[in-house]
């Protein structure tokens, strides 16, 4: 079975689940979820600049998210902030056709060109407006053109930003170009001239699953097979964010942790593999052992909203509303997901509300970045299958 409906669908929770992995959010709590959703926008409303951006105008991605937060919710679609952080979006359009803003100084990540420009275009596509569409067909070419493909360890993964010519790419990153351009394929409908813009999906699920703690499809002396990792995500094929242990055979050996796990399990979905494939399934297998919502696990709070975020996209769009685990535990992640954001939002004197990580790891201590991670993953998760 490919993925083949529609991603943006399996997003917003329609296709895909069939059978008893259908499982319906009772009529109280998709009301608290529903506020919660507007208690956010409404707080985000609030914190945007007037140039129409929101945190820092250095990064455009800090904009998107709201934009994407809100795009996805009927009410504020077409709303003034939505109108406001798309002009500031589209003025950040390069020659190119990547959405970042040139750093002033030179530094590894350069202007994290390939990680702004991906979600910037997720952002303008789900707007709906006919005039973004020049912009994102302009970003998908961009996009695909930062696919690492120099034939080394990281061949086929994307990066920060190709324009420093230096070979890297890591999963986070590929995930999100992969889904960037998953999320706006259909654009192509409106290309005019020219070749559509395509990555090599081949060289991507190559790079994924040499990332992936899982001996049978990654030969690398690093791979864990114990239980604790085995089938799990690292961050790319020379590091893991969770941090390395001695295995039985004297060797380094990387540790798996949640929110690459989900990503990666995204990741080789946008890849077109199938859901029975043995990587699909470790991957699941390891997020199941080690279930939890209060902590992204193997990295505690650092990353925690990032975590939320991949891991209801991911089980979106893999496909099933209940999952079971070895002793028979059944877990709804839509219901557990919904109530946890929920639980977690903060009120203001004003009754809006929003989110924040106290860990700064990642800039999570940012409430708008927060905010927009936790209202994309409120939205995926209030959006049942039909």
């Amino acid at each position: 079975m490919h993925f083949k409906p529609s991603l943006i669908s399996a997003l917003l929770g329609f296709a895909l689940v069939t059978g008893s992995a259908h499982a319906q959010l009772s009529e109280s709590l998709r009301r608290e979820g529903e506020d919660a959703v507007r208690r956010g926008i409404q707080w985000l409303q609030t914190k945007q600049q007037p140039g129409g951006y929101w945190s820092s105008p250095e990064w455009p991605a800090l904009t998107a998210f709201p934009v994407w937060a809100m795009a996805l919710s009927d009410p504020y679609r077409d709303s003034e902030a939505v109108d406001k952080g798309v002009t500031y979006i589209l003025g950040h359009v390069q020659d190119n056709g990547g959405i970042y803003v040139e750093p002033k100084i030179e530094f590894k990540g350069g202007g994290k060109s390939n990680y702004n420009t991906a979600i910037c275009m997720v952002a303008l596509h789900l707007t709906g407006r006919e005039d973004v569409r020049p912009a994102v067909l302009k970003a998908r070419k961009f996009v695909a053109a930062s696919q690492h493909l120099g034939g080394d360890v990281y061949h086929g993964g994307f990066g920060y930003d190709a324009d420093t010519k230096r070979a890297y790419a890591d999963l986070s990153n590929t995930y999100i170009a992969m889904e960037g351009m998953a999320l706006t394929e259909d654009a192509e409908d409106f290309r005019s001239e020219g070749e559509p813009a395509r990555i090599d999906k081949e060289a991507a699920e190559e790079f994924i699953s040499s990332i992936q703690n899982r001996e049978e499809s990654n030969d690398a002396d690093w791979v864990a097979t114990d239980e604790a990792n085995e089938g799990g995500f690292a961050y790319h094929p020379r590091e893991s964010k969770a941090g390395t242990f001695e295995g039985d055979d004297g060797t380094v050996k990387f540790r798996s942790f949640g929110s690459m796990t989900y990503a990666g399990l995204l990741a080789l979905i946008y890849a077109d593999v199938d859901r029975s494939d043995p990587r699909i399934k470790s991957a699941v297998d390891w997020a199941l052992q080690h279930w939890t919502l209060e902590e992204n696990p193997g990295m505690g709070n650092q990353g925690l909203f990032y975590f939320y975020n991949v891991l209801s996209k991911a089980l979106a769009v893999y496909g099933q509303d209940v999952l079971e685990q070895d002793d028979g535990t059944k877990i709804n992640w839509r219901e557990r997901l919904v109530r946890k954001l929920v639980s977690l939002q903060k009120i203001d004197d004003n009754g809006n509300g929003y989110w924040q990580n106290e860990e700064n790891r990642f800039w999570e201590s940012d409430p708008v970045l927060v905010t927009g991670y936790s209202l994309i993953a409120l939205q995926v998760a209030l959006r049942e299958a039909e």
